[in-house]
């Protein structure tokens, strides 16, 4: 597929928005999908070509919280294992699934976590000091992890929240830590995903890679902020990018 200046500069700079916004939060997709599908790619096609953004995003953001002391390192392969057997699942299911579900789905996830965060915001954010809890002394934690896993798997965009509430509400991990733990988890389900979507061939490797080199560079900041913030920062933020969300799942 070829790609004009106007194009290729979209893509960038919503890919550099999509970074900053992935990194901190989630929902980041909201933009790069629609610029996808403005240059005339199907619905299955875009879905499935920018999981090569994500991908070199979250390679980034995983580097520099791990180089900044954020990556807990103590229970990765409890978490790892649902959310890249949930990607697998996902990605099977969106090869196959109707555009149209993909909405409601979308919308769903959004307005649920904006409540959420509004009526009990302790589950999105503990308290300073509470207590981690390990994947194999909380049961539930798997199931939310498997759904998150699926979930990013079909459809990719807000997924960041549902790993927020698997790893911050369940888990009880803070924000930064929980945000690190969501970007090792979006890589890996989301490699996952992209070995469904090359045996398809559904992904367009130009825009794909364009993209790519926004989202890193959105990454890479987006980190250096993420540490120096406050968890009721990062609340406000995560809130308000789950609104913007609803609104974008409303439009598109």
């Amino acid at each position: 597929m070829d790609v004009s200046l106007s194009q290729a500069l979209l893509l960038l700079f919503t890919g550099l928005l999509a970074g900053v916004i992935n990194t901190l939060a989630g929902g980041g997709s909201n933009l790069t999908l629609p610029a996808l599908m403005v240059m005339g790619m199907p619905a299955e096609v875009a879905n499935a070509t920018n999981r090569v953004g994500v991908t070199v995003q979250s390679i980034t953001a995983l580097i520099g919280f791990n180089k900044h002391g954020r990556l807990d390192s103590t229970d990765k392969a409890p978490i790892l294992l649902p959310t890249i057997l949930g990607g697998f699942i996902g990605a099977g299911a969106a090869a196959y699934a109707p555009a149209g579900i993909i909405k409601p789905l979308l919308l769903g996830t959004m307005l649920a976590m904006a409540l959420i965060i509004l009526i009990k915001p302790s589950m999105i954010a503990p308290e300073e000091g509470t207590p981690i809890n390990k994947v194999s002394e909380t049961p539930s934690s798997w199931l939310w992890l498997l759904v998150a896993g699926i979930y990013g798997g079909f459809v990719q965009a807000g997924v960041g929240f549902v790993l927020l509430a698997a790893l911050a509400g369940s888990l009880r991990y803070d924000l930064v830590r929980a945000n690190a733990l969501k970007v090792m988890c979006t890589l890996f389900f989301t490699l996952a995903s992209l070995v469904i979507f090359i045996a398809e061939d559904l992904i367009l490797w130009l825009p794909g890679l364009i993209l790519a080199v926004g989202t890193l560079v959105g990454a890479h900041f987006a980190v250096k902020l993420a540490i120096k913030v406050s968890s009721k920062t990062l609340k406000w933020f995560l809130f308000i990018m789950t609104l913007c969300g609803c609104i974008a799942a409303m439009m598109n």
